[in-house]
């Protein structure tokens, strides 16, 4: 299932989903231009490699910088490929926005990066031998859906199911969406436990941490009820079609009037 978009419009300029989206595709553009065995020790350097921490002769042997905590803020920055990046930054576009709405965008980063630390910590828990670097902002990213999957259960995913090489839109709820997508995630991590160490650089329970850390958290960082700006008739969109709407009968109407 393919997120195409959701259908509550963002209520002001969601200008921090906007700087992490630029910064990791500025950083991405910084990657292409490095030769792979450059790119190769440029992972190990600044993404998530849990044997630095657990195993530090052998961080010493491989010659990684021994008490350095960075690569669990700097991994949130790099991505392994196009389709990596895509991915992840259209899903933190859909989501972003009205999680920044809710929160402001102070409160929004700090509560993205927050989640992506969380997200960091339980993959070195739950690989501690692995020698693979893990990269990517999907962990920080589970938390703003996390925040998304309480806050908003009520809105509608627009969703591209391809059907035998045919596209099928179908609007799924988001409570239904992403609670899909995080048992996934559960699943898959389950079946991790069984396979060797290394899982290939899919950080199944970063993500599983970084949703759980995002609704978990995601109260603490909200807006005050009176610095939320309620919608106006006319900025709602597909959504209005399962909004409830209030409805005044001719009686009242006339009573209004007098």
């Amino acid at each position: 299932m393919i997120p195409i978009r959701d259908t509550i419009p963002a209520k002001s300029t969601p200008f921090g989903t906007w700087i992490l989206i630029l910064a990791n595709v500025l950083v991405f553009i910084f990657e292409l231009m490095l030769p792979d065995p450059v790119l190769e020790a440029f992972f190990y350097y600044f993404g998530i490699v849990p044997a630095r921490y657990s195993h530090p002769e052998w961080a010493a042997w491989v010659g990684l910088p021994l008490d350095d905590y960075w690569p669990f803020l700097t991994s949130m920055f790099l991505h392994s490929g196009w389709l990596h990046i895509i991915g992840n930054m259209w899903t933190l576009w859909i989501f972003g926005d009205n999680v920044e709405d809710r929160m402001g965008t102070l409160r929004f980063l700090c509560f993205y990066f927050i989640c992506g630390l969380a997200a960091g910590l339980v993959h070195f828990f739950t690989n501690a031998d692995s020698t693979l670097p893990t990269v990517g902002a999907s962990g920080a990213i589970a938390g703003v859906m996390g925040a998304y999957f309480l806050l908003f259960p009520k809105a509608r995913i627009i969703t591209l199911i391809p059907v035998f090489f045919l596209p099928l839109f179908v609007e799924i709820p988001a409570i239904t969406y992403l609670g899909f997508w995080a048992l996934s995630q559960i699943f898959s991590g389950v079946l991790s436990v069984g396979l060797p160490d290394d899982v290939g650089g899919v950080a199944f329970w970063a993500h599983v941490g970084g949703f759980i850390a995002g609704g978990a958290l995601c109260w603490f960082f909200l807006k005050s009820k009176e610095a939320m700006r309620p919608l106006a008739p006319d900025e709602w969109g597909l959504e209005a079609a399962w909004r409830p709407l209030k409805t005044t009968s001719v009686t009242e109407l006339w009573r209004n009037r007098a």
